[in-house]
């Protein structure tokens, strides 16, 4: 009897990326390194180039295949993760300014600074300008989506639909052809910047309490949406967090929801989420969700505030949490998107003057968010998974059968 090629998971090659991008950071000379940071960059690039096309033939077509209800689906979806940024950042505020009082320091101000706007440079870049953008690319597919799901077959034919799965079809192609293979490469690249510019050491050193809080705040984030997804569908949470694990690792290393697509949707249909379903919420909430760089954003708000005694309440934080929830959803497309995003907005937090987004209290808070990124886009991409579960059992049990 013939033996199975052993083949490597792509849990544990993320997971050996990951090692492999700080062992060379710490240890290898500087060329390397831009030589490894500037083969991530060259993917990088690439991949910005194929995010919106990939969610312009993902949500147009998942929207395209919801014959009965997709209005209504769009409304649940929006709703759902829009409530959830809400939540999480308002539930993130409460815990960070009960804990962080107590274990914040003046000094740290001077060496977190230190590190802000520190990488490794790359050899060469080159640039190649999206089609469309983030956010033009989704209100296309609504539109597009949209049409077709109400007009296709009485008041237009099968072209356009039929045009548009073939764009999703080559799209597919890519992402399991180039893609998803070459990922590792785009994280090991991450990782190593990151060590030898010195952001992940020296905020671990400093703020690994903040640190601490914040990621255990993701993970109860990403056990409560489970166990709400589970108890709605009648489906073993902690069965949905285990088939959640590739999403969540991928997040973890590219820091982008949007690069995370891919992986994501393969761990929609562990849970059984439909096909027309997953391929219409997973794409549309890696723009929409997140809750996960929310509840990051707010707790280090919190604590540059505290460290530079500036006040904070929540009734300054609502409006700021219920305007980035609408400016994030141009975010996902690239590491540290939501930070840079939420800059603009940082005034309504820190005040006029502490809040020009050229200041150094800008220039800290995003020097702190970026090393936590990470992990509040990997929450962002398992809750979007979770919202994935509830629309589908929506979708089954209530729409498909009325409509």
């Amino acid at each position: 009897m013939e033996k199975k090629a052993f083949k490597l998971g792509l849990v544990p090659k993320l997971i050996i990326a990951i090692i492999v991008g700080i062992l060379i950071g710490q240890f290898l000379p500087e060329g390397f390194c831009r030589f490894v940071v500037t083969l991530s960059g060259l993917f990088s690039t690439f991949l910005k180039f194929v995010i919106p096309l990939m969610i312009l033939a993902y949500v147009t077509m998942g929207i395209a295949d919801l014959s009965q209800g997709a209005g209504k689906l769009l409304l649940i979806t929006v709703a759902l993760a829009y409530g959830s940024t809400l939540i999480a950042g308002s539930c993130s505020y409460l815990v960070s300014s009960g804990l962080f009082p107590s274990f914040m320091s003046e000094g740290a101000l001077d060496q977190i600074a230190a590190t802000a706007g520190v990488s490794v440079e790359s050899y060469f870049s080159i640039s190649i300008t999206p089609v469309l953008d983030t956010l033009s690319a989704v209100v296309l597919a609504f539109i597009l989506g949209l049409c077709l799901s109400v007009m296709r077959g009485k008041e237009i034919g099968n072209t356009l639909y039929e045009a548009v799965k073939d764009f999703s079809s080559i799209i597919d192609k890519v992402l399991h052809t180039a893609i998803i293979p070459l990922l590792p490469l785009y994280i090991c690249g991450t990782f190593v910047d990151m060590t030898k510019s010195g952001k992940t050491f020296a905020i671990l050193s400093i703020l690994w309490k903040v640190f601490l809080v914040v990621i255990i705040m993701h993970l109860i984030c990403i056990l409560i949406q489970f166990i709400i997804a589970g108890t709605v569908s009648k489906k073993n949470p902690f069965t949905l967090i285990k088939n959640q694990i590739p999403g969540y690792t991928t997040a973890l290393g590219t820091q982008s929801s949007a690069a995370t697509i891919p992986v994501n949707l393969q761990c929609a249909a562990a849970d059984g989420v439909s096909e027309q379903i997953r391929n219409f919420v997973v794409p549309l909430c890696a723009n929409i969700h997140m809750a996960g760089s929310m509840i990051t954003i707010t707790a280090c708000a919190t604590a540059v505030c505290l460290m530079n005694q500036l006040p904070i309440s929540l009734g300054t934080v609502i409006p700021f949490i219920m305007t980035l929830g609408i400016a994030m959803v141009a975010s996902p497309g690239a590491p540290g998107g939501s930070i840079m995003t939420a800059l603009p907005f940082l005034y309504m937090v820190f005040g006029a003057v502490a809040g020009d987004p050229e200041g150094p209290i800008c220039a800290i808070m995003v020097a702190l968010y970026i090393t936590q990124d990470s992990f509040g886009t990997a929450c962002n991409v398992s809750g979007d998974n979770a919202i994935g579960v509830i629309v589908d059992t929506i979708y089954k049990k209530f729409i498909s059968k009325t409509a």
